[in-house]
């Protein structure tokens, strides 16, 4: 079963068709007439969103005469800030780009989906499950970064010698874990958000689809939000020295 295909990514296929079966041979993909999917060309559209807004505040930055802009981004940073540091403590600015680019890429990803004609990313299952790798492979390099291999491998063994028998296959279970979980949070939740506000708008046009997408808008803030948090608690396991 073939998903409806979205007008940005019939532009896509239609004009580009070449470049997509290019990138996707890199990757040992076969050819295919329309290799563009939904969810890779509502990624690019957020991230030339993204890009392009931050083009348009960088130079507007100001300290004396802020506009409303920098001072919507400022409580943002102030907030990510101040959960970082609650999460991972004095070195928290070190992993604050992570957990900003995080944050805003996740959070664009599912409001956009409110918009008519468009879908969030989000709910196929592939992105999250690349958001959630991606976390994976940040909070174990950091661990190492900071502690050096061996006293990171350390955490797995547990805090006594001879329970490292029993704690390092938990430990690595539980590691693995965390992808998975990372990724059925987020699209199951973006996934189930989307279909009722889709019920809800077939069904009527007054009143009721209103109350949904706002729910919807709920929803995406709360998710992007748990991902990022998550990622703060990962990371601030992995770089601890306490152990």
């Amino acid at each position: 079963m073939h998903e409806t295909e979205l007008w940005i990514t019939k532009l896509f296929n239609d004009n580009l068709a070449s470049l997509g079966n290019t990138l996707t041979g890199l990757v040992g993909m076969a050819p295919e007439a329309r290799p563009w999917a939904n969810f890779v060309t509502m990624q690019l559209l957020v991230a030339a969103i993204i890009i392009v807004l931050f083009a348009f505040l960088k130079p507007r930055l100001s300290a004396d005469h802020p506009g409303k802009l920098q001072h919507t981004f400022e409580l943002v940073y102030d907030f990510l800030r101040e959960q970082a540091n609650d999460q991972v403590g004095h070195d928290a600015h070190i992993y604050l780009s992570y957990f900003g680019t995080l944050f805003i890429f996740i959070l664009f990803c599912n409001l956009i989906g409110v918009i008519p004609g468009l879908e969030s990313p989000t709910m196929t299952p592939s992105v999250p499950a690349g958001l959630a790798f991606a976390t994976f492979f940040y909070y174990n390099t950091m661990g190492v970064m900071a502690n050096g291999v061996l006293k990171y491998m350390a955490h797995f063994a547990g805090p006594m010698w001879w329970l490292a028998p029993l704690m390092i296959p938990i430990e690595i279970a539980s590691h693995l874990a965390r992808p998975l979980s990372l990724t059925i949070r987020l699209f199951a939740n973006m996934y189930a958000g989307e279909q009722v506000t889709m019920v809800f708008l077939k069904l009527t046009f007054f009143l009721v689809p209103a109350v949904f997408m706002g729910l919807h808008i709920f929803v995406s803030f709360l998710q992007a939000y748990i991902f990022m948090l998550m990622t703060m608690m990962y990371v601030a396991a992995a770089v601890s020295h306490e152990h």
